[in-house]
């Protein structure tokens, strides 16, 4: 009889520990989400600049002097 009181507690203690989790789990998503958010707002992302040409100049068009 004892082990079934035993087991019952350890069951509803477990439960207890599993949807405790779970709400955890939630709340961790939703932050950081919500943190995205917000920091997407204050801080967008920066316009990709042009690419800068690149000064080649072959060395058969240089001239001697």
């Amino acid at each position: 009889m004892l082990a079934l009181l035993v087991a019952l507690a350890a069951w509803l203690h477990a439960r207890h520990t599993a949807r405790k989790l779970a709400e955890i789990t939630h709340l961790y998503w939703q932050l950081k989400s919500d943190y995205g958010e917000l920091k997407a707002k204050v801080d967008p992302p920066q316009p990709k600049s042009a690419v800068a040409q690149q000064a080649f100049v072959p060395l058969s068009s240089i001239k001697k002097s």
